[in-house]
């Protein structure tokens, strides 16, 4: 520790307080604004999704909880560590239970440096290591005062708030040049995508056709897996018959993901539901209208009921074309969009999937499609992990400065 630093516990030198728990009934439209967790973001509050509580118990018993301007709020339920410091923009506002607020009581103690605290692992590691909670993970006020903050003199402090504060400026500029370049990468692939299938409309030697009539003829072309208790999750077993669910199509290329299996016995039952190499699955439950082409070394596994499988007939359409149709036609998205609840597709069903309407080239065109497609895939890919890569530097670059300023070791 530096000559002239000392530690302190938070709560010797900070007002610590949570927000209250409010019921269902306490809640008032056109009543007081009050804030919750998805409300405070990395620097700034969006008011977007706040809430209103009653009025008379917002001014009457929760009057001490109104938040005042430079007050610092601190995320504590699902998504830890968020904050943000009030401005006179922000009041009126009153916090919830999901949110703490920090305030200086001590001189000796800055506030923005406080708020930077925060941010750093020192304060949000150990913090988080105190979290309880299965399902959402949570801290409160008890777990923050057992944790202690570094107090150098308060002409220091002000010093690393001050270069803290320029080199923040610098990566916040840096990170959104990276995320416009992401952004402009993934829309110029699928602009370029969507070029290669609108070509196709005035092309009079496409057929138009539909899911279902490029499927093979057989029953159970076009399926989901076993419903209710064909299928149970006690069923589940360690080895076996693999099962695939949403995982494997989420990232709408086929990956493996959570292993799931049933027995050959179990199989013996639902055979009917086997998904074959070159299969084409999409997501209709959870995460709706991803898609995937099951691979050729797909071992014997069946699919859930959360995917449509459909097995093609090859003579009339590419497994890939489907795919890269399903993504990236106009035509197929503006059908998907008008039948099924928009762009995040929530109502898509297997019988929306069947009745799509398909453009269907030549099979040696639909090569020549797939491959451009695939070609231009793999560029963006690159310049996707590029970006990725400088946005996942720029945090740690981020992380490493509040590290060192907290150790005393900023120069």
């Amino acid at each position: 520790m530096k000559p002239g630093w000392e530690i302190k516990q938070i709560e010797e030198m900070a007002f610590i307080q949570e927000g209250p728990g409010i019921r269902k009934y306490e809640y008032q439209e056109d009543g007081f604004p009050m804030i919750n967790v998805r409300c405070v973001q990395d620097g700034f509050l969006d008011m977007s999704s706040a809430r209103a509580a009653n009025t008379d118990l917002a001014l009457g018993k929760w009057r001490h909880f109104q938040v005042d301007e430079g007050d610092i709020l601190f995320t504590i339920s699902g998504t830890i560590g968020r904050c943000a410091i009030v401005t006179k923009h922000d009041l009126p506002l009153l916090m919830n239970t999901s949110v703490v607020r920090f305030r200086s009581i001590d001189p000796r103690l800055d506030t923005k440096f406080l708020y930077l605290f925060l941010q750093s692992d020192g304060f949000q590691l150990p913090l988080k290591r105190l979290s309880s909670g299965a399902a959402i993970q949570n801290v409160g006020p008890t777990h923050i005062k057992m944790l202690s903050i570094p107090v150098p003199p308060l002409e220091e402090q002000q010093r690393i708030v001050a270069i803290l504060d320029e080199a923040f400026e610098g990566l916040t500029l840096a990170r959104a040049n990276a995320e416009a370049n992401l952004q402009n990468a993934r829309e110029l692939f699928e602009t370029y995508a969507a070029a290669q299938f609108d070509a196709l409309t005035s092309d009079s030697c496409v057929v138009l056709s539909s899911v279902t009539g490029v499927a093979l003829p057989d029953k159970g072309a076009i399926r989901t897996g076993p419903f209710g208790s064909q299928l149970l999750h006690n069923e589940f077993v360690d080895e076996g018959i693999a099962v695939l669910g949403i995982d494997n199509a989420v990232a709408n290329k086929f990956r493996w993901g959570k292993s799931r299996f049933i027995t050959e016995e179990k199989y013996a039952q639902l055979k009917r539901y086997t998904v074959r190499p070159g299969d084409v699955i999409i997501t209709i439950m959870g995460t709706c209208g991803r898609c995937a082409v099951v691979p050729d070394n797909i071992p014997l596994a069946i699919n859930t009921k959360h995917l449509c499988c459909i097995s093609l007939d090859r003579t009339k359409c590419l497994p890939e074309y489907l795919h890269h149709y399903f993504l990236f036609s106009p035509a197929a998205r503006s059908y998907l969009s008008a039948q099924a609840s928009g762009s995040v597709m929530d109502g898509l069903n297997m019988g929306i999937i069947k009745d799509m309407p398909v453009q269907l080239p030549s099979i040696g065109r639909q090569e020549t499609i797939i491959a451009n497609v695939s070609k231009l895939q793999n560029a963006a890919a690159e310049l996707i992990d590029d970006y990725e890569t400088k946005l996942q530097g720029l945090g740690d670059l981020r992380r490493s400065l509040l590290q060192k300023a907290f150790a005393g070791e900023l120069t």
